[in-house]
């Protein structure tokens, strides 16, 4: 097959419709036989102009990333609905933000160009790496967005994913990538005897993969449950996001979120709440509201939840530990914030302007600097704010002892998108990476409790509120990946090179 298209307007149309079908293969569509075909197909049509301009080569990239990043992106937009200052903005935050992510891709392809790809393995090989490593930098330059890497596709086959604990969502994003290329080769101009080998190679990669996933979700499930001296309560409510332009009255929903979570006095309980349940009022505002807790909770119950503090002038984005005193008994600031959502960026520049940030009020959050675990009643928490479950390898910075990872959430700028789905899948990578159990509390989102191997123990849609209680739990092993993070995308690489030299030098005596 190849590809000699002289219309200018179909030979620009390609590259980004296989671009915008490849997102379907993503959740909550997960579609992943897309990739099979549009992989493939992307990547013969890009090896078929390679003796055309290198910025050709950068604009088929760059088309493929917008189609992609535009159709599965365009939820970002629903953010800006609430503040009718920022509704000026949609149309050009569709288009600008998918265009961005874009380059990245335009950037992998023109990387590609400069090897002189053909149809060959080593060529697969080399676009693979390429691709890969673009994909790993994007997940961290400019803070970093590792939103919608390739390997997502398999976020509903969950016996695929358990590789994850060994060697980590880059490294996997890497395999990903070569097998959906694998394909290619019936393009090539090779015997048929080795298209039918390479076939059988794809086969059995893909099911020692599964087999292996099916083995340790079955060793884990052997592992006993641990006793629990206390009940972990996970309160999913469903307040307005609206609340956030709005004069809430922080009684009341103080006052909802008590109904919703059910305390029973003499029962041991740690109740976890999302994300920004209280926008109105501080941390230290919290003590004028202490008789409410006070006469529904007991000293035998401890409460986390998300609020906003202050420190020195300084705002931060907290998750806080109280009693039924409403006594602080430990803080976590966040310390990934999102840009333009908490903070924003070049602030002295563009505050001048009137520009702020989307969650209200002109003044940027301050990232917090450490990331402790938490002890309470005897049980260890890694606490996690939002989008800071979507980083890959850098959650626990060394240490591993901790029962329980904890996500808490305010999912209501998603809006009801895809982008739900989107948040929702990051969880199930981090849970199984780092080999934790992962406890899941959102607003208007999908709460869950998820096990280490990602299997969904219980979960709450978010068109639904409610509570679910954790009784009993099981511990994993410490994970391979949790030991050496992203290194191993590097040596996973450095392997890559390795075999695209020895291919390349056996191409060039045969």
């Amino acid at each position: 097959m190849t590809f000699n298209i002289k219309n200018k307007f179909l030979f620009y149309l390609i590259p980004f419709l296989l671009g915008l079908i490849t997102s379907f293969s993503l959740t909550p569509y997960n579609f992943i036989i897309i990739n099979f075909f549009t992989f493939p197909l992307f990547f013969i049509f890009f090896v078929s102009y390679l003796k055309e301009k290198k910025w050709l080569a950068f604009k088929i990239g760059w088309l493929f990333g917008f189609g992609y990043f535009i159709s599965n992106l365009y939820w970002i937009t629903n953010a800006l609905t609430f503040d009718t200052q920022f509704k000026i903005l949609i149309p050009i935050a569709l288009i600008i933000i998918p265009s961005f992510l874009a380059v990245f891709y335009g950037l992998a392809i023109l990387f590609c160009s400069l090897f002189k790809l053909k149809r060959n393995f080593s060529s697969i090989l080399i676009f693979s790496a390429i691709f890969s490593l673009v994909e790993f930098v994007r997940g961290f330059i400019f803070g970093g967005f590792p939103w919608n890497l390739i390997a997502f596709s398999w976020t509903n086959y969950i016996n695929f994913l358990q590789i994850l604990s060994v060697i980590g969502t880059y490294s996997f994003n890497l395999l990903s990538i070569t097998i959906f290329l694998i394909p290619s080769i019936f393009f090539f101009k090779y015997e048929k005897k080795l298209k039918l080998i390479s076939l059988v190679f794809l086969f059995l990669l893909l099911a020692s993969n599964y087999f292996y996933g099916l083995a340790v979700i079955k060793n884990y499930k052997k592992n006993n449950y641990l006793k629990m001296t206390n009940t972990i309560k996970i309160i999913s409510p469903k307040i307005n996001i609206d609340r956030f332009y709005q004069n809430e009255n922080p009684k009341e929903i103080i006052l909802e979120l008590i109904k919703l979570s059910d305390p029973h006095i003499k029962e041991d309980t740690i109740f976890i709440f999302p994300e920004g349940t209280l926008t109105s009022i501080y941390l230290n505002d919290i003590k004028n509201y202490k008789k409410y807790f006070k006469d529904n909770y007991s000293k035998n119950h401890k409460i986390i939840l998300g609020m906003n503090s202050s420190e020195n002038l300084k705002v931060f984005n907290s998750l806080v530990v109280l009693d039924n005193n409403a006594n602080i008994l430990a803080q976590y600031n966040k310390n990934h914030l999102v840009p333009f959502g908490e903070f924003l960026p070049f602030e002295s520049l563009l505050s001048k302007l009137g520009v702020k940030k989307i969650t209200g009020g002109y003044q940027s959050f301050s990232s917090g600097k450490t990331r402790k675990v938490l002890n309470i009643n005897g049980i260890n928490f890694l606490p996690l704010i939002c989008y800071e479950i979507i980083f890959s390898g850098r959650l626990n910075k060394g240490t591993n002892d901790y029962d329980f990872i904890i996500n808490i959430s305010e999912d209501g700028w998603f809006g009801n998108s895809i982008g739900l789905h989107q948040h929702f899948s990051h969880s199930i990578f981090r849970a199984i990476e780092e080999g934790k159990n992962l406890i899941r509390s959102t607003n208007n989102g999908t709460s869950a409790y998820i096990d280490p191997t990602g299997q969904i123990i219980n979960k709450l849609e978010s068109t639904q509120k409610g509570v679910i209680e954790i009784k009993k739990f099981k511990n994993n092993k410490k994970t391979f990946f949790s030991t050496y993070g992203n290194n191993l995308f590097f040596y996973f690489i450095l392997f890559y090179i390795t075999l695209i030299f020895f291919l390349k030098k056996k191409e060039k005596g045969s």
